[in-house]
């Protein structure tokens, strides 16, 4: 297992782990549209696989995740990568961590709050908003759960 810098990789390969895991690199979410093939993150590689990747955002002092995904979980992979983005954030003199996710997402719920990430904000209705930019995002996820409204995770940095 190797941790390489996104910019590291090849573009393509990038693009075509959003295409395969997400439908397209493209994230809409409340605090934006993003091309996620196009953002600073971190990737965990595997011979020629990637198995890990998390994608983020500094500005005001806050950086934001965009995106993370492990592809073989309970490996320790994605508290890697949140650690890895924490760290750069301290760097980079950031007061908050921050991300949102989805309600039908317990799994990421469950994963965040376990590191020390409090529940900040419930947008309701979000994901209608987010599906008129992108259609594609499905109706009902995670437990057969409908995808209505996203819940910003925050965590404070020393």
């Amino acid at each position: 297992m190797n941790i390489y810098a996104v910019e590291d990789l090849p573009r393509n390969k990038i693009t075509e782990f959003f295409k395969l895991h997400w439908g397209s690199p493209e994230m809409v979410t409340s605090s934006g549209i993003y091309d996620c093939s196009a953002l600073d993150g971190i990737t965990v590689v595997n011979e020629e696989d990637i198995i890990g990747l998390i994608t983020y955002i500094i500005k005001d002092k806050e950086c934001e995740i965009i995106s993370l995904d492990s592809m073989e979980e309970g490996k320790g992979i994605g508290t890697s990568l949140v650690q890895e983005v924490e760290n750069l954030a301290i760097k980079n003199n950031c007061k908050i961590l921050k991300l949102i996710t989805t309600n039908d997402n317990l799994v990421a719920l469950k994963f965040y709050q376990k590191r020390g990430f409090i529940l900040s904000k419930i947008i309701n209705n979000a994901v209608e908003r987010a599906r008129k930019l992108k259609p594609e995002i499905p109706l009902i996820g995670n437990d057969g759960i409908p995808i209505r409204d996203e819940i910003e995770l925050v965590k404070v940095l020393n």
